[in-house]
């Protein structure tokens, strides 16, 4: 895909993977769009990468991705990439009592946001120049971290719409993209769990590049082993991650 001249919406875009994409896209000559439910984090992105527009939205409420679809139309009309970035993750005890309503939210924000933000969105960019959607989803699609076994899940289902949604638009001008990412050294599921990650700017650069060179599944480093992996590698994979 091309880099520079499109208007790109990034879900999750103040922090993270969605801000260094966001980076990247205005670095190549891009205007980019944040979007997250935190406005002093939106703003605090926005100082550090002049001319980043933001928009305040919880991705997780039906009633905010339709507000955010006419928000766009009216003052982006020609937004022709959308990112599907938002997501949180939980460390669960499937054996324990959770609150249900916390768990949903998770379910919201990384499967029930980038399905219906994807459908609500392609009849817009049917009418755009070089179109796409890009669904970030994880390593954990192919093999689950067990002790976040939800947002793993939500992972593996985003990974699944999104070879569908290529094959139901590959007669229409919308390419969809997947963004695969290892562990990577950000605040996703809290501060410090992954310290251990690849730092997100060699992720950032090596990704972009991939994209830019036109290919549509891209991983860096154990996801790239992952989504190639054979069923007998994902089985010794899940093992090696979850101590069997």
């Amino acid at each position: 895909m091309k880099l520079e001249g499109n208007t790109v919406l990034i879900t999750g875009g103040a922090s993270g993977i969605g801000l260094a994409l966001a980076e990247r896209f205005v670095k190549a000559g891009s205007k980019v769009i944040a979007v997250g439910r935190r406005e002093d984090k939106l703003r605090e992105a926005q100082r550090h990468l002049p001319g980043l527009h933001i928009w305040v939205c919880d991705v997780g409420r039906a009633t905010e991705r339709l507000a955010l679809l006419a928000w766009v139309q009216q003052e982006f009309p020609r937004l022709n990439v959308l990112v599907n970035n938002a997501g949180i993750q939980r460390r669960v005890r499937l054996t324990e009592p959770s609150d249900w309503e916390t768990q949903q939210q998770e379910l919201a924000i990384n499967l029930e946001a980038p399905i219906h933000l994807s459908t609500l969105f392609v009849p817009h960019l049917r009418e755009q120049r070089q179109p796409a959607i890009i669904n970030v989803t994880s390593g954990l699609a192919f093999a689950p971290l067990v002790a976040a076994p939800v947002y793993s899940a939500t992972k593996a289902a985003l990974h699944s719409f999104t070879l569908s949604l290529r094959q139901q638009l590959a007669a229409t001008p919308v390419r969809v993209l997947e963004i695969v990412p290892p562990a990577v050294n950000t605040d996703l599921g809290g501060p410090g769990l992954h310290t251990f990650g690849v730092p997100v700017h060699d992720f950032a650069d090596s990704v972009m590049q991939r994209l830019a060179a036109g290919e549509e599944e891209v991983g860096y480093g154990t996801s790239e082993e992952a989504r190639r992996a054979s069923r007998e590698q994902l089985d010794a994979r899940f093992k090696l991650m979850n101590g069997h």
